[in-house]
């Protein structure tokens, strides 16, 4: 007798928890895994043959920028045909609210949105339009702390006086009472540059009570990695709250081997206080185009341009050569713009990845005209290369890092895993086959391998094709922390 809604049948279950994978079919009642068993042929309204094939959580994308885009690409294309059942928003201080503008936004705030994308002034506002117009996956937001001071100051190069770091944390409780994860900085950039450690502080004291995260674009990840990794840890100790570091890495030809410094450190901060972090499979990183960078890069590649929006997909060492110019030159003749830089060396991004604490984030930048390729890759390119092809570490390794991990370090209750109880995010992929297909020349290309992926028990992504359904959601940090103490 057919008694659930849909039953997996005869795949190779993966947790999420990096347990040894076993043989078992799931059943899916509703939007939730009910069964993890054998269970009788015809059990299900409709069944799915898995058989040689992975059952695993759906992909948890920890640093996204992807605010804007689940409205203006609601299927979300490119993060569920890799897999991915979840994203978190509003990295690197660069969220879309709470924030209202009447003039073009400083960058970086440019990579994800035009002043009339910043049109939420208060955090529920962006959270109810979610919820009005639901996306294909699930989506947990982070306030940004570079959103925050554009809203509150009129100068940026400078730290926030009393009154005004009064406004920024008004505008921060706010945005956690309707829901947010956490807080984001990105002090790499100018809008956050100038901000001090007491500045960051201070804003952090109010995610303690609420059980909220501090994630950091570190103020540098280059010559000064380590000292920006003290100060990252010294906000969470001071603040008394989790700490992510995102995109871990070391950047330019002069630190490359210098993960062999960092990550030692980490290990001990981990031991310390919570502490996690985040990191792509690429050698290449993608932001907003600035002259200082290019002579650290072995070489760059123009995402996107809004003087010369013809450009993008180009390198600037060809535009400077065409244009019979200086590479700085060019830069600034294409302004506003952003570009994919080469900076990193391959042994760094290996030990990165196989460090057992470091989660997995595209930190793709969903409206470049020529994006990165991690942007459609990422989850794929570690299940295919760096775990089959490398073997940096085993494949429920691998999992656990994107479900299981990134779900405790968010707070994202019953999701990350596959047991009976938890919400059915799910990712069903041929472990054989599975690999990232984008590349720096194409890199919107779906993965291959990914052979369903399912939202809240509904498929959204099949045969290698978008199904149309959108039964994503914001989820708040209240409602899972409620379901967690349940």
């Amino acid at each position: 007798m057919a008694n659930h809604d849909l039953v997996l049948r005869g795949g190779r279950v993966i947790d999420g928890t990096g347990a040894a994978g076993f043989s078992a079919d799931i059943a899916i009642d509703g939007e939730r895994i009910t069964a993890v068993t054998g269970l009788p042929r015809g059990s299900g309204r409709r069944e799915l043959d898995v058989a040689g094939l992975v059952v695993a959580p759906g992909f948890i994308d920890v640093h996204t920028h992807d605010d804007r885009a689940l409205f203006v690409s609601s299927d979300m294309s490119a993060k569920v045909s890799q897999g991915v059942t979840t994203v978190v928003t509003g990295n690197c201080g660069i969220s879309l609210a709470p924030l209202t503008l009447t003039r073009a936004p400083p960058p970086p705030l440019d990579l994800i949105g035009d002043e009339r994308d910043y049109c939420f002034g208060r955090f529920a506002d962006y959270l109810g339009a979610l919820d009005a117009h639901p996306p294909a996956l699930n989506a947990a937001c982070l306030v940004g702390h570079s959103s925050l001071r554009v809203g509150c100051m009129r100068e940026l190069d400078r730290p926030a006086s009393e009154p005004e770091i009064d406004a920024m944390r008004a505008r921060l409780a706010e945005g956690l009472e309707a829901g947010a994860v956490g807080l984001s900085t990105g002090l790499w950039y100018a809008p956050a540059n100038a901000a001090p450690k007491s500045e960051i502080v201070a804003l952090a004291e109010l995610l303690r009570p609420a059980g909220a995260v501090y994630t950091t674009h570190m103020r540098d990840e280059a010559e000064h990695v380590l000292d920006s990794l003290e100060e990252s840890f010294a906000v969470g100790r001071e603040a008394d709250v989790p700490v992510v570091i995102s995109h871990h890495k070391v950047i330019g030809k002069a630190n490359f081997g210098r993960t062999r410094e960092t990550l030692p450190r980490l290990r001990k901060a981990v031991a310390e206080q919570r502490i996690g972090l985040d990191a792509y499979p690429y050698v290449a990183s993608s932001t907003v185009l600035r002259a200082f960078m290019v002579p650290r890069a072995l070489k760059v590649l123009v995402t996107w341009s809004k003087s010369r929006p013809e450009m993008a997909g180009r390198y600037l060492r060809e535009i400077a050569a065409e244009w019979k110019v200086s590479e700085a030159e060019a830069c600034e003749r294409l302004q506003p713009a952003g570009a994919v830089y080469w900076t990193m060396d391959e042994a760094d991004v290996r030990r990165v990845l196989a460090f057992e604490h470091t989660m997995v984030g595209s930190d793709g930048l969903p409206h470049d005209l020529h994006p990165h390729p991690r942007l459609w890759g990422t989850f794929p390119r570690v299940l295919g290369h760096y775990c089959r092809e490398v073997g940096l570490f085993p494949l429920e390794e691998a999992v656990r890092r994107m479900t299981g991990l990134p779900a405790q370090r968010f707070g994202l209750t019953n999701r990350g895993r596959i047991a009976p109880g938890a919400y059915a995010d799910v990712c069903v992929f041929d472990p054989d086959r599975v690999i990232d297909r984008a590349t720096f020349e194409q890199p919107a290309t779906p993965a291959a391998g990914i052979a369903h992926v399912l939202v809240n028990g509904t498929l959204v992504w099949q045969d290698g094709a978008h199904t149309g359904a959108r039964p994503g959601r914001a989820l708040r940090r209240q409602a899972m922390q409620q379901e967690h103490a349940a």
